[in-house]
């Protein structure tokens, strides 16, 4: 059955805060300048918000350019930060140290990152963007001269051994003049962008932290509107990168959540488990105690800064967002220097369709020489070296953060490397076990329960979407070598051994209906055994408020 196909100027896959602030700048600039520019969104989720996750605390600037007037349009930024906190927890107590300045959070609000993409992307529809939620990016589209044509959405239907079912329905081909990838941190298409144009060759590799979080309401005793507070130390150990963050939002809610850095060098460690067992700490638990959970996911994020900055264009298109790795580590935001790429990305293209006419397949080589002169490029170069000292442990990535604050002011003569986080793993046999307690149900919980508030849902009967390039590698590399890792970095339970009834023949079991999208497996993966591809649309988590 031949696919059909759909024409635009633009396609944008992935409806998150730099896609959705591409397509709105977009439209935007065709209004100022009475030209006409056809776009169209496409989002793996079934609704735009639906996959997002984060913190999150947002810094405004970008969206103070979006939209001056974004107060008078009610976008969702009802809580204003009104205070910061941040702790160094050992086992029992807690110590208060001084607030790094870039985690300063004043003019700063505490939001609900899926719910402001659900507001812009209502801004965008009524500028003239089109927008399709459930239709996941499965194929990149190429011309003859081997530049990028546009994306082809997944089958539908499909059963597990890839033949057509009853209820098949194949993708549909959109086809653009530029297509702009903004699918977030490891995104499955943009991975094969980066090896088929070479885009990493100039930059460090990559690296990866995977935040778990959870949505409580709190007694109303207890919660502290505008508090900002974060951790680092305990339960981890010193060697470890990672901390707790904990936001009061308006209405008794707190999201609360634990970021760990995937270049950690113990296979036995659990990031799950390490979230769990914060929320246990004497300074923590109290807060939780009387509450009920209301939702849960995880997310890996980029951590690898401005060294790790690939090669944006390529003919026919573009990256923005954390697809591009602009998080900004030490401040622990992502969404204001995501939208501003987008906004640039918009820039140059429209700059391009107007003053000369863009065709098919041409590199906007633009969008890299404005990205360079915004602040979004300065803000980066300024910290990229905090996050890579951290590799040398907790006090010493601490005192290199504030000798190259204070002292240097960003400017030091050097640039530190970043390396593969899946390098970092040391065997099993060199590392300690680490013995985590039960879940008591009332502040720590299992994954089962947790996955079950992510709202997962996949057809069952489909191709398993995590695929693996050699099936005898989980258990005769990573089991053997490493005690499968891969069952305890994995926040969803998607990984697991199972073994027959005398406890031999171990095999590993893919649950890839558990699976909340996170992108953790196809980074931690030691063996890099794992390709998460895009299941069918719509499947996945459906995140309410996170």
């Amino acid at each position: 059955m031949s696919r059909e196909s759909m024409e635009y100027d633009v396609v944008i896959v992935g409806a998150g805060p730099s896609g959705l602030s591409t397509a709105i700048k977009l439209r935007q600039l065709c209004l100022e300048n009475q030209s006409d520019i056809s776009v169209c969104v496409i989002e793996k989720g079934s609704e735009v918000g639906a996959h997002i996750l984060s913190g999150a605390v947002l810094e405004p600037r970008a969206l103070n350019e979006l939209f001056p007037d974004w107060k008078e349009r009610g976008a969702p930024l009802n809580t204003p930060v009104t205070s910061d906190q941040f702790l160094f927890l050992t086992q029992n107590n807690s110590f208060k140290l001084p607030t790094p300045p870039q985690m300063n959070n004043h003019g700063n609000f505490i939001i609900s990152l899926g719910n402001l993409c659900r507001w812009l992307a209502e801004q965008a529809e009524a500028l003239g963007v089109e927008i399709y939620p459930g239709f996941a990016a499965s194929e990149i589209l190429f011309n003859e001269n081997g530049s990028v044509r546009g994306v082809a959405t997944g089958d539908m239907g499909r059963g597990k051994d890839g033949t057509e079912t009853e209820n098949f329905t194949p993708g549909i081909e959109l086809h653009a003049k530029q297509t702009i990838f903004s699918e977030g941190s490891r995104g499955s298409l943009t991975k094969i962008l980066f090896d088929k144009f070479n885009l990493r060759s100039d930059a460090d590799p990559q690296t990866y932290a995977i935040g778990i979080k959870e949505l409580w309401e709190v007694e109303p005793e207890k919660h502290q509107e505008g508090l900002a507070l974060h951790s680092v130390g305990w339960p981890i150990d010193g060697s470890t990168y990672g901390g707790s963050f904990i936001y009061h939002l308006e209405g008794n809610q707190v999201s609360v959540g634990y970021v760990i850095g995937l270049d950690y060098k113990n296979p036995h460690l659990s990031p799950f488990d390490e979230f769990q067992r914060f929320k246990t700490h004497p300074k923590i638990r109290p807060l939780f105690e009387g509450g009920r959970r209301v939702a849960y996911g995880a997310r890996a994020l980029n951590e690898g800064g401005f060294q790790s900055i690939p090669k944006l264009t390529f003919p026919g298109g573009l990256i923005v967002g954390c697809g591009a790795g602009f998080l900004n580590v030490p401040k622990i935001k992502g969404t204001h220097t995501a939208m501003k790429s987008g906004m640039t990305a918009a820039e140059a293209v429209e700059n391009a369709f107007r003053t000369h006419g863009l065709k098919s397949g041409a590199e906007v080589v633009d969008y890299k020489t404005r990205l360079e002169k915004t602040w979004l490029w300065d803000e980066l170069h300024k910290v990229r070296n905090i996050r890579p000292g951290f590799r040398a442990g907790l006090m010493l990535g601490l005192i290199n953060a504030g000798i190259d604050t204070i002292l240097f002011r960003g400017k030091a003569p050097w640039t530190l490397r970043n390396h593969h986080d899946h390098e970092a793993l040391q065997l099993a046999a060199h590392c300690q076990k680490i013995d985590y307690p039960k879940p008591d149900g009332v502040v720590s919980f299992d994954k089962p329960s947790s996955v079950f508030l992510s709202n997962t849902n996949h057809e069952e009967n489909q191709p398993v979407h995590l695929q693996l390039n050699n099936s005898s590698v989980p258990v005769n590399f990573n089991l053997r070598l490493y005690d499968a890792p891969e069952q305890r970095f994995c926040p969803a339970g998607v990984y697991e051994i199972i073994r027959d009834e005398e406890g031999e023949n171990p095999q590993l079991q893919i649950n890839s209906q558990n699976c909340v999208h996170c992108k953790t497996c196809d980074i931690k993966d030691t063996s890099q055994n794992i390709n998460w591809v895009v299941p069918e649309g719509g499947g996945g988590p459906n995140y309410p408020n996170m």
